[in-house]
């Protein structure tokens, strides 16, 4: 059993994951964990739990909650790890293996010590930010521990993610580093330094113009909003750009090599101290930029066992009788965007890892605006990371978000790896030439949408209202993103009945089933960034498919004949709509935005035909307008 707090506060068996629902023990624990291995004072864990107005029993009250606590462990299967009852307050014993914030800095020390070879202190660094899982302690309600440790452990995450993007400059991998800290500067305005690094890497990439603006975006809010002017080295960075200096990887390559600060715990005062610890917000950064690094691990999975197990059992299988060896084992997951493919590919990896000693790589095909990279780029960052000299020793590749088979062909050679491609394309070209197997998902079975919603909110607040759980189910179409966003919405609501939820999600599905603080998580924002990637003349043929009725599917529209555009009238007096020639319904089926049928050879998601059609009726208005 796994502790995990880099996140919402869960227990992890393997790949099965619960996050606690918010409660006085739960609090509690988070306190111990956060100090674990150390005497947590009971003056400080009642703080913690109740806050600054204590009730009057709070000390017995505590030891109510303790033993509440260790309820808790029993009923999930807690062994091996106990709450200790010493003088003066209480203790949890923890290790890097059973504790994720340990881990994250057991990751941490040993990239420090990696400091001469910035490729494997990029690679260990990338592995330790991989446990970060999410908003960190949602499901814990205390004011003190989000006042006095959230922002601490943010700050450790902070100078990891400050790390990775100087090695990635020193290594002169600035593309690479652009993804990450675009999002860092704007999560974080007030810090500087990743606004220098930034800029560097814009100017590195030939963006001189954008480098520039955005010295004087950043001056513009430190003086508006901090009264403050930009530091002695942003004001030498700019400079250096006017002049048009090579900037070259100089400062980043002293980065690179030094060794990263030592995490803020390492100076963290006992709980209960009297020092102060700085204030601030915890933010989670999102996933990881484009490359090769660790496979992370997935939060909450369920369902998909059938696929999982055929996809480990032929990822593991010794190869038959006579194969030559000459071509690595392929298996290829494709489906609609937001179906779960990436999910599914990262717990199998994980499944599988005793296979793989030669390591489990992770490897984004595509950039963050969607456009593909090529098969050349991401050849030299595996090979990179792979090292030289694997004796043999077979590596996975899990090449996630695929767009075409040229991409991966040239990735195909050699015959020590295995390889997970996942595709919202069916890449039939890519099986023909190379052979693999194929695993199509779609939309989840009822059983597994609530089997998601158990695992995610809890067994109780799921059983409380099962009926209502099955209805937000429905209401989500069985999508797993959409699945994914409705649950961690419901975690920053605990207090909201399920029953409530089901009228709320119910009155708008498509302005619901989006993250307030997040909005590119959302079901809308995902359908928009997927037409965005079709050939236009495939995305008006999928508008119209959306804004018409749910014949112009059937098979009776592919065939000419009534209905077609010269047919006559319907029996109800409307016009007949126009063919949809049978090549583009098969496209779009390819690229995972129709479905087989029945009924009808094709199908659209209930959710992707009220997106289109919202914005077929907001295109509308837009020319109404003009």
């Amino acid at each position: 059993m796994r502790f995990q707090l880099l996140g919402p506060l869960a227990l992890a068996d393997g790949p099965d994951v619960v996050v606690l629902q918010p409660s006085k023990p739960v609090i509690l624990l988070a306190a111990l964990l956060l100090h674990a291995n150390s005497t947590v004072s009971a003056d400080y864990l009642q703080r913690a739990v109740w806050g600054e107005d204590q009730p009057a029993t709070a000390r017995a009250a505590l030891q109510t909650c303790v033993l509440r606590l260790r309820r808790l462990f029993t009923k999930h299967g807690v062994t091996g790890t106990s709450i200790e009852a010493v003088p003066g307050g209480y203790r949890i014993t923890a290790g890097p293996s059973t504790l994720d914030l340990l881990g994250f800095r057991d990751q941490v020390r040993r990239a420090t010590a990696l400091a001469g070879d910035p490729e494997a202190e990029l690679y260990t660094l990338k592995d330790a930010l991989s446990l970060w899982q999410g908003s960190l302690l949602a499901n814990v309600r205390s004011d003190v521990l989000h006042r006095d440790e959230v922002p601490r452990l943010s700050e450790e995450r902070l100078r990891a993610v400050e790390r990775v993007c100087d090695l990635l400059l020193g290594l002169g991998r600035c593309g690479e580093a652009l993804v990450d800290l675009w999002t860092a500067t704007r999560v974080y305005p007030g810090h500087e330094r990743f606004h220098e690094q930034l800029i560097e890497a814009l100017y590195r990439t030939g963006r001189q113009s954008q480098a520039l603006a955005e010295y004087r975006r950043v001056k513009g809010f430190l003086l508006d909003e901090l009264g403050v002017d930009p530091s002695p080295s942003l004001r030498q960075l700019e400079l250096s750009i006017l002049r048009g200096e090579d900037l070259g990887a100089g400062g980043a390559v002293r980065a690179a090599v030094e060794p990263a600060p030592a995490p803020a715990s390492a100076l963290a005062p006992a709980p209960g101290a009297t020092s102060r610890v700085i204030q601030g917000a915890a933010v989670p950064l999102p996933a990881a930029a484009p490359g090769a690094g660790p496979v992370p691990a997935v939060p909450h999975f369920t369902g998909r066992d059938a696929e999982a197990a055929a996809m480990a059992a032929r990822l593991t299988a010794p190869p038959p009788p006579g194969a030559d060896g000459g071509r690595p084992l392929t298996v290829l997951v494709s489906g609609a965007p937001g179906i779960g493919k990436s999910a599914l590919a990262q717990h199998v990896a994980h499944l599988v890892r005793d296979s793989f000693p030669a390591g489990r790589l992770l490897v984004r095909m595509t950039r963050a605006d969607g456009h593909p990279r090529t098969a050349d780029e991401v050849a030299a960052e595996v090979a990179a990371a792979l090292g030289p000299g694997r004796a043999g020793e077979r590596a996975l590749l899990v090449l996630d978000d695929v767009v075409d088979a040229d991409q991966v062909r040239p990735l195909l050679t050699p015959p020590d790896l295995a390889v997970v491609v996942t595709s919202r394309m069916g890449l039939g070209g890519l099986i023909a030439t190379h052979g693999g197997w194929v695993h199509r998902l779609t939309a989840f079975t009822e059983a597994e949408s609530y089997a998601l919603l158990l695992a995610a909110l809890g067994t109780e607040r799921v059983e409380d209202e099962p009926g209502a759980a099955r209805q937000l189910a429905a209401l989500c179409g069985h999508f797993p993103a959409a699945l994914r966003i409705l649950t961690a919405r419901l975690l920053t609501r605990p207090g909201l009945r399920l029953g409530d939820a089901v009228d709320w999600l119910g009155d708008d599905p498509l302005a619901r089933l989006t993250l307030t603080d997040s909005p590119d998580h959302s079901v809308s924002g995902l359908f928009d960034r997927a037409l965005g990637r079709l050939d236009p003349r495939l995305s008006e043929a999928l508008l119209r498919i959306g804004a018409g009725p749910p014949a112009l599917l059937g098979e009776a529209d592919i065939a000419d004949g009534p209905g077609g555009p010269d047919g006559p009238e319907d029996p109800e007096g409307r016009q007949g709509h126009p063919l949809v020639p049978e090549d583009v319904l098969e496209q779009l089926a390819d690229a995972g935005l129709l479905e087989d049928g029945p009924p009808g050879p094709y199908r659209i998601h209930d959710l992707l035909r009220a997106h289109l059609r919202r914005t077929v009726r907001i295109r509308n208005r837009r020319t109404e307008k003009v």
